[in-house]
């Protein structure tokens, strides 16, 4: 007997009118049909909800207002959970989906039982028979800094065959987890908000003792867009501390201060002629509000009720080097990354709790 799956799906404004439509049909064509398709409408206005409904009717529409994404997702979940289903499937509306790729997640999270998420495979999307499709990500890796990046990203498509172990955590972009394991880990942090959600999910559910593997025939296309990412700096520089604040030891955290500080002498500086300065200021100030070490120091104690692995174990597959994939910067590539990867080299070998 087919388990449920409950799709979840984010609207933003017009979100919808520039992607749904194609997205919608590859998800009728799945020839695993055993779901139910949530779409959050996460700014929600009668004109997009109207639009929604008219547009994909079979869709369960449910109308937000503030534009939180990790609640839109924690919503959409709560929906499925009481429609009695036994997956949630993360996903972009900028998508089309191989008509294979639900039942590839499905039956990938079936087989491997000590997994947390399992990813697609993500392809960059292009228009008609193109044959030099691009990788889009493979998994996505972590870097011990709180950075995080695409695994293959730009590279030529190749053939996948098993069920491979991700050593960084499930890309958003479209990623199963099952009932169960959710329940143990937790829902999305809403603190979050936006952009690096993904890696804190990870990096919990590795903390809580799961794995995280690639699907490599759940393939969906994406309509990525490097411009789109870079927005939301102040999300990314914000998250990326806060990730590192909620799941490091307090040990290891210190021994990554050097380099913490290092590199953010560096951002403050790239930020000045990139025109972000205000943003990063702006992320940095966060931290200095007495609320926000209240809200951290309450999430450490929630992770450590669930955790049950040791540092040592999760940073090993860490990254030390910066890999902006869209960005060619000598100083970064010279100078910053070697120094970085050494240290990190060192530290990791210090690393014994």
């Amino acid at each position: 007997m087919n388990k449920k799956v409950g799709i979840i799906l984010v609207n933003y404004k017009d979100y919808a009118r520039k992607f749904l439509t194609e997205c919608r049909d590859s998800l009728k064509l799945q020839s695993y049909s055993d779901f139910i398709v949530y779409i959050v409408d996460n700014a929600s206005s009668d004109d997009s909800f109207k639009y929604l409904s008219e547009i994909y009717g079979e869709a369960k529409i449910i109308k937000r207002k503030d534009g939180n994404y990790a609640a839109a997702n924690n919503t959409g979940i709560k929906r499925a959970r009481e429609d009695v289903c036994d997956y949630f499937v993360i996903a972009n509306m900028d998508t089309r989906f191989d008509k294979n790729w639900l039942g590839e997640l499905v039956k990938a999270i079936e087989m491997k039982k000590d997994a947390g998420m399992v990813q697609s495979k993500v392809l960059i999307y292009s228009k008609g028979e193109d044959k030099d499709v691009k990788i889009n990500s493979l998994g996505n890796i972590q870097h011990f800094l709180g950075f995080g990046f695409t695994s293959g990203y730009g590279k030529k498509d190749k053939n996948i065959e098993e069920l491979k172990e991700i050593k960084g955590y499930a890309s958003g972009c479209s990623f199963i987890i099952s009932r169960e394991v959710f329940d143990k880990i937790g829902e999305y942090d809403e603190e979050y908000w936006m952009y690096h959600d993904d890696l804190e999910m990870g990096w919990r559910a590795r903390l809580a003792g799961f794995k995280i593997y690639l699907a490599p025939k759940s393939i969906v296309y994406h309509k990525y867009e490097f411009g789109r990412s870079i927005k939301m700096l102040y999300y990314m520089e914000r998250n990326r501390y806060l990730s590192i604040f909620h799941y490091y030891s307090l040990l290891t955290l210190i021994l990554i201060l050097p380099a913490l500080f290092i590199m953010e002498l560096g951002m403050i500086v790239y930020s000045v002629p990139g025109k972000w300065f205000k943003t990063k200021m702006r992320a940095n100030f966060y931290f200095l509000k007495p609320s926000t070490w209240f809200k951290i120091i309450k999430k450490r104690k929630r992770i450590n009720k669930i955790r049950k692995i040791k540092d040592r174990e999760v940073v090993q597959f860490f990254s030390g080097k910066v890999l902006f994939q869209e960005i060619d910067n000598p100083v970064l590539k010279y100078i910053a990354n070697p120094v970085l990867s050494l240290y990190w080299v060192i530290v990791k070998k210090i690393i014994f709790w």
